[in-house]
C-alpha cells in the first residue's frame, strides 16, 4: 500500500462546543479484512436507488489513544438527499447492544461510507458519531471505501475538527482531515485471502477449499521458491551482479540464526512421529464416535421393546 504524507492537527481547530475537551488525533487506523467484506456485502445488497450505504465502524483504541484497530462493522438504515439525511439510531443502538454483548472489550471507532466525496451529510453524520453517544472524547474515524465496479477498491479514512463561528453553525460543518491507515492481517486471515484470490480468474467467481495437506504442500512449495529466490540474491552479490545491501543481508543473518540446528534424519523421525500422533487421536476420536452411535442405538432398541 503506498504512503502518504499528512498533517496532524490537534483538535478543536475552531470554536469548541461547550462541555467538550481538546483530544489529539490518532497517528494510525488498522483495518482488518473482514470490516471491509462486511461493508462489500452490504454495498452487494443495497437498493438500487441508493447511490451509497452507511455503517457503524467497531474495534480496539490503544490506551494512549494513538492507534485504532478496525475490527468489524454493521450496517446502519439511512436515506439522504441533496437536502437532509436521515439516519435510523434506533436500530443503530439496538444492533451496538446486540454486538457488545458478544464482544464486550470493542467499542464505537467511527462510521463508513462507499462513497469517496465528502459533503454537507457526511458532515452531519460525523459529528454525530464525534457526540456522547459515539466515540467522544476520541474523535471518529470516517472510513471510504470506493466501490465503483471495474475499478480497484480505495480506501481512506479520516477524522474532523469543528469549524463555524458559532455552536449551531459548527454542528452541521467540520473540517475532515486525512490519517494514515493500513490494512493488516494475520495468518488465518491471509489463507481465506489466498483462496479468495485464486478464484479472481475463474468465470464463476469460485475456488475449491483444499484439504489440509494440499494446504501443507502449496505452503513447502511457497517456502521453496523463496528460498530459490534467496539464493539466487546471493549468488548474484557474490558474482558482483548484483548490489549489495547491509540491511538486507543482516536480516538473512538473523532470520537464518532462529533456525535450529537440528540434522534431517531427527527432523524426518519427529514429523513421522507427529504423524503417527495424529492418526492415533483420529483412530480414537472414530472409535468413540462409534461406540456413542452404538449406544444410542441400544438405548433406542431397548426403549421400544418395554413400549
Amino acid at each position: 500500500m503506498a504512503k502518504s504524507s499528512f498533517l496532524h492537527l490537534a483538535r478543536p481547530l475552531g470554536p469548541a462546543v461547550i462541555g467538550t475537551q481538546p483530544t489529539t488525533a490518532p497517528l494510525n487506523v488498522i483495518i482488518q479484512p473482514q470490516a471491509i467484506f462486511s461493508i462489500l456485502d452490504h454495498t452487494l445488497r443495497r437498493n438500487t436507488e441508493s447511490e451509497r450505504v452507511i455503517g457503524t465502524l467497531l474495534g480496539l483504541r490503544s490506551e494512549d489513544g494513538l492507534e485504532v484497530e478496525i475490527r468489524t462493522c454493521f450496517a446502519v438504515p439511512h436515506s439522504e438527499s441533496a437536502e437532509q439525511v436521515e439516519v435510523d439510531m434506533d436500530y443503530q443502538k439496538n444492533m451496538l447492544a446486540l454486538h457488545l454483548k458478544a464482544n464486550p472489550r470493542e467499542v464505537v471507532v467511527g462510521w463508513y461510507a462507499t462513497a469517496a466525496e465528502l459533503n454537507q451529510n457526511s458532515a452531519l453524520i460525523q459529528n454525530h458519531y464525534n457526540g456522547q453517544d459515539g466515540t467522544w472524547p476520541h474523535p471518529a474515524i470516517h472510513l471510504t471505501v470506493s466501490t465503483t465496479p471495474g475499478e480497484p477498491i480505495a480506501t481512506r479514512t479520516y477524522i474532523s475538527a469543528p469549524v463555524g463561528v458559532t455552536p449551531e453553525r459548527a454542528s452541521d460543518s467540520c473540517l475532515f482531515i486525512p490519517v494514515p491507515h493500513e490494512l493488516r492481517y494475520g495468518d488465518a486471515e491471509r489463507s481465506g485471502l489466498e483462496v479468495i484470490c485464486k478464484a479472481r480468474g475463474r468465470e464463476d467467481r469460485s475456488a475449491a477449499v483444499g484439504t489440509d495437506v494440499e494446504a501443507l504442500g502449496t505452503a513447502v512449495e511457497e517456502v521453496l521458491g523463496l528460498l530459490e529466490r534467496v539464493e539466487e540474491y546471493v549468488n548474484g552479490v557474490l558474482d558482483e551482479e548484483r548490489p549489495a545491501s547491509r540491511a538486507l543481508g543482516q536480516f538473512l543473518l538473523n532470520t537464518l540464526a532462529l533456525a535450529p540446528k537440528v540434522e534431517a534424519a531427527d527432523i524426518e523421525r519427529n514429523f513421522n512421529n507427529h504423524i503417527q500422533d495424529v492418526l492415533a487421536i483420529s483412530y480414537l476420536a472414530n472409535t468413540i464416535r462409534m461406540q456413542i452411535d452404538l449406544s444410542n442405538r441400544l438405548a433406542t432398541t431397548v426403549a421400544t421393546t418395554l413400549v
